[in-house]
C-alpha cells in the first residue's frame, strides 16, 4: 500500500494538533489539516486548507452548520486528496464549530470517493455542558459517514495525562500511538502482514465499532493488557464483538510465544464465532516495548 493511499486529516484546533504530532514520528501517511483560522501546528510536508475567508478571524464562531457549509463549498479543493486515498483517518474535537460541523461533511465526501473512513472524535469535558450537548447532537452524523468512529473521552484522557504529570492537550500519546500504529500496520511488511482488505473485512460487521491501543514493556504483559483496556474511550461494552483486527508490534526481542499469549488474552472477550485477523511485526525502534493496535467491530448496540 502506498503512503498517499492513507490520508490522515485533522479538523479544527484540537483535531489538527494530535495528527501533526503523530506525523512527526514518520509513519509515512499523507497529512491534511483543516481549520477555520490560521493557527495550524507545524508539521513538515503537511497540506493545509483553511475553512473561511482570510479576513475572518472568528473561525466558525462555534456554529457547526457554518463549518459544514464551508466544508461542502471546498469539495473541489479536497477532491485531489480524496481521489488517491483508500483509507481516511479523521481526527476532530466535537462541541465547537469547525470540528463538529466539518468532520461529518468531510467523512461524507471521503465515502463518496470510495474510501474506508476511520474517525476519532474527542468528546467534551463534563464541565462543558453546552459543548457536550452540541457534540451529542452531532456525533451520530459522523458515525453515519464513518466505517469506524472511535469516541474519545477528554475526561478520561485528562485524568490519565495528569497521572503522568502532563497537560491534557499535549499528553495525547494514545491518539498518536493509534494513528502511528495503524499507519505502520498497513504500510510496512511484518512477520504476519495486515492490509486494507483485512481492515475492510472487519469493519463490515454490523453493529458499533471502536479501536484500542496499548504500549508496555515486553516482560510485563499484565501491565500491557491494563494499558490497552484502560484506553481513554467513551464507555462501551466491547464483549461479544463479532470482528477483531489485532496488530502486535515489538522490538527485536519479541517472541512468537509472546505474540500468541497476547493474542489469546486480548481476544478472549470477543464472540466465540468472531472473525479474528492477526498481524505481527518487528520494529527496531520499539526495543523492549510491545505495542498493540486493536480494531473491534460488530459490537451490540446499547
Amino acid at each position: 500500500m502506498e503512503s498517499s493511499q492513507i490520508l490522515i486529516t485533522g479538523i479544527g484546533g484540537l483535531g489538527c494538533i494530535w495528527p501533526a504530532r503523530a506525523h512527526q514520528r514518520g509513519a509515512g501517511a499523507s497529512l491534511l489539516m483543516l481549520d477555520a483560522d490560521d493557527r495550524f501546528p507545524e508539521a513538515e510536508g503537511a497540506n493545509i486548507i483553511r475553512l473561511g475567508h482570510t479576513l475572518d478571524a472568528l473561525g466558525c464562531a462555534a456554529l457547526p452548520p457554518l463549518a459544514e457549509q464551508r466544508m461542502r463549498g471546498l469539495a473541489t479543493r479536497t477532491r485531489p486528496y480524496l481521489e488517491e486515498a483508500e483509507l481516511v483517518i479523521i481526527v476532530a474535537g466535537l462541541g465547537g464549530g469547525t470540528g463538529t460541523g466539518a468532520s461529518h461533511e468531510f467523512a461524507r465526501q471521503a465515502k463518496l470517493h470510495g474510501a474506508t473512513v476511520l474517525s476519532i472524535a474527542a468528546l467534551p469535558f463534563e464541565s462543558q455542558p453546552t459543548r457536550k450537548k452540541i457534540a451529542e447532537a452531532e456525533i451520530q452524523r459522523l458515525e453515519h459517514h464513518s466505517d469506524v468512529c472511535v469516541q474519545l473521552s477528554l475526561e478520561r484522557l485528562a485524568r490519565q495525562a495528569r497521572d503522568r504529570g502532563k497537560e491534557w492537550s499535549m499528553g495525547s500519546e494514545w491518539v498518536e500511538d493509534l494513528i502511528d500504529g495503524l499507519g505502520r500496520t498497513l504500510l510496512s511488511m511484518g512477520l504476519i502482514n495486515l492490509d486494507l482488505m483485512d481492515l475492510r473485512a472487519i469493519v463490515q460487521h454490523q453493529g458499533r465499532s471502536t479501536m484500542l491501543v496499548g504500549t508496555g514493556h515486553h516482560n510485563q504483559l499484565n501491565e500491557l493488557y491494563d494499558a490497552t483496556i484502560k484506553a481513554p474511550l467513551a464507555p462501551m461494552n466491547v464483549a461479544g464483538a463479532k470482528g477483531c483486527l489485532l496488530q502486535i508490534e515489538g522490538g527485536m526481542g519479541m517472541t512468537i510465544g509472546q505474540v500468541d499469549e497476547i493474542a489469546t488474552a486480548l481476544t478472549s472477550a470477543v464472540d466465540s464465532d468472531a472473525q479474528v485477523i492477526l498481524g505481527a511485526r518487528v520494529s527496531p525502534d520499539l526495543e523492549g516495548v510491545i505495542r498493540i493496535v486493536m480494531l473491534l467491530s460488530g459490537i451490540d448496540e446499547d
